[in-house]
C-alpha cells in the first residue's frame, strides 16, 4: 500500500502542503513515520483520519474540537460515516429545496406566475435560525432579543418585492467579496474597501439604522466565531470566513478613526 509524502497527500486531497504541517504541529493529524531523508509519510491510515477531520470542516465543526470528537468516535468508522452520511443527505435536501425556491422567485421576477407568501421561505431551516438567535442572546445579552424582534418585524413589514429585492443585494454584495477573495485580494487591500463598504450599507438598511463601526466589528466577529456562519461563508472558499471577517474589522477600525 503507497505511503505519500506531504506534497503527494496535497496534491490528492486538494488540502495545502503548510495546513498539513499545522495539523502536525497540533496534533491532528501526524505522519505514519519520518523518512531518514526528513519526509513526513502518510499511509492509509492517515489519509482516512484526514477524510474525517474534511468532514467534520464540512459540518461547520472548530479546528480545536475535531481531534477531540474523533477521540470520543473511536474507531468505528462506519458509525461515524454514517453519521456523515445522515447529515450530508439532509443538506442535499436543503440545498435541492432551495435551488427551487430560487427558481421559482426568479420566474416571478421575470413575470412567470407568483409565489405563494409561504413559498419564499422554502428550504431555509427554522432551526439553524432559532439556534442563530439563542447565541446572539446569550453573547450580547437580553436587550439583542428586542433588536432581533425589531429586525424581523422591519422585514416582514416590507412587500415581497422589497423583501427579494433586500435578498438580492445582501447575495451580490457578498459574492463581489467572495471574487475579491479568489483574486488574491488582501483584506486591507484598497480595491477591497469599497465593496466592504457596499456590504456595510447593506448591513444597515438590514438593521433599520447606520450602526456603529464597533456594532459592525462585532458581526464581523459573529462571523468569525458561530459555526452555522463559518459554515455558510467556508462553503463559498475554504478560508473566506476570517478573511471576510478581517476586512470588516478593517473598514471598521478606518470608519471609527474618521
Amino acid at each position: 500500500m503507497s505511503n505519500y509524502t506531504v506534497k503527494q497527500l496535497a496534491r490528492l486531497s486538494g488540502v495545502s502542503v503548510r495546513t498539513l504541517h499545522h495539523y502536525d504541529e497540533i496534533g491532528l493529524l501526524k505522519p505514519s513515520f519520518v523518512g531518514e531523508n526528513r519526509y513526513r509519510y502518510y499511509g492509509r491510515e492517515q489519509l482516512l483520519r484526514l477524510q474525517d477531520i474534511l468532514f467534520h470542516r464540512e459540518l461547520g465543526v472548530p479546528l480545536q474540537d475535531i481531534g477531540k470528537l474523533l477521540e470520543l468516535q473511536g474507531s468505528d468508522r462506519v458509525a461515524i460515516l454514517r453519521e456523515h452520511r445522515e447529515w450530508l443527505a439532509e443538506r442535499v435536501e436543503r440545498s435541492r429545496q432551495l435551488l427551487a425556491t430560487i427558481d421559482r422567485t426568479m420566474a416571478e421576477l421575470n413575470g412567470d406566475g407568483a409565489m405563494e407568501d409561504k413559498e419564499l421561505y422554502k428550504g431555509f431551516s427554522p432551526e439553524k435560525q432559532a439556534e442563530y438567535e439563542d447565541w446572539m442572546v446569550e453573547q450580547y445579552g437580553g436587550a439583542m432579543k428586542a433588536k432581533l424582534e425589531e429586525s424581523r418585524a422591519r422585514f416582514n413589514a416590507l412587500s415581497k418585492k422589497e423583501q427579494q429585492d433586500a435578498l438580492a443585494e445582501g447575495g451580490r454584495a457578498e459574492m463581489a467579496l467572495v471574487e475579491c477573495f479568489r483574486s488574491g485580494l488582501a483584506p486591507n487591500a484598497e480595491e477591497t474597501m469599497p465593496l466592504v463598504k457596499n456590504h456595510r450599507a447593506w448591513i444597515s438598511r438590514m438593521w433599520g439604522q447606520p450602526g456603529t463601526a464597533l456594532a459592525y466589528a462585532g458581526l464581523a466577529n459573529l462571523y468569525a466565531n458561530h459555526p452555522v456562519f463559518r459554515e455558510r461563508y467556508e462553503a463559498y472558499a475554504d478560508g473566506f470566513t476570517d478573511w471576510l471577517a478581517s476586512a470588516m474589522k478593517h473598514y471598521a477600525a478606518g470608519e471609527a478613526a474618521a
